[in-house]
């Protein structure tokens, strides 16, 4: 029987990551599975879609406590769920640099642009689109990375990009990049549930290469639309949040 890997993704909105996670493991056969998921904001849409999904929900709020208490009711949390990769799907507390210490390698977040591109700090959702728009730039993309103790810096570990295409708005980059946010994703927590990636990963190891590389234009048709790289290799700190 093969091992089957427990992950824990934490999420603040309203939970259509965490769902096409679920089905991208499922209809990949990877061998993960969710063990919990938690959210720092009690009324979340997440909490509600992971419950009606069956999966075991925790809320630990961040804002307002101490740092330290909430690492500790996070640790206790992910320790009794079991869980060995933690994925950050949408959340938006800033996690205690302590915690991402003790979890370095074993905590990965996707970031809806070609990263180091438009990352950082104030850096996420509409906010990465618009600013990709405003600098007129001719393609976007995807990151899985790393998360170590800045915000963005950290080891990429895939990326895809696709094209921006005249008459393009936020709200059409985020519907074409949230398909491919799901496919690397879904390959991602693959790479480390087949063995692929080593776990807790290291950084400066070279990640496993993406699948071949698809080209297309965005817009209808099979497909996302992009093109997959296998790595950029790139060694640093990494997103603590939002």
């Amino acid at each position: 029987m093969r091992r089957v890997l427990p992950v824990a993704v934490l999420a603040s909105g309203e939970g259509t990551t965490l769902e096409g996670l679920a089905e991208a493991i499922s209809g990949a056969q990877v061998p993960a599975r969710i063990a919990l998921v938690i959210s720092d904001r009690p009324n979340a849409h997440v909490i509600e879609r992971a419950r009606r999904l069956g999966l075991p929900t925790g809320i630990i709020p961040f804002h307002g406590r101490p740092p330290g208490e909430a690492a500790s009711a996070l640790d206790r949390a992910l320790e009794e769920s079991g869980s060995e990769l933690v994925v950050l799907a949408g959340f938006l507390s800033i996690l205690p640099r302590d915690w991402v210490r003790a979890w370095s390698g074993r905590v990965i977040n996707v970031h809806p642009s070609l990263l180091p591109k438009y990352g950082g700090r104030g850096m996420y959702g509409a906010h990465v689109h618009e600013a990709v728009l405003a600098a007129g730039e001719r393609e976007s993309g995807v990151s899985v990375h790393l998360v170590f103790e800045e915000v963005d810096r950290g080891t990429v570990l895939l990326q895809a990009r696709f094209p921006v295409v005249p008459g393009d708005t936020p709200e059409t980059l985020r519907a074409r990049a949230h398909p491919v946010e799901l496919e690397l994703l879904g390959e991602a927590v693959g790479n480390f549930a087949e063995g692929r990636w080593p776990l807790p990963y290291v950084s400066g190891a070279e990640p496993a290469r993406g699948r071949a590389r698809r080209d297309g234009a965005a817009g209808g048709g099979g497909g996302t639309g992009a093109s997959i790289d296998g790595s950029a290799s790139r060694s640093s700190e990494s997103g603590v949040g939002r």
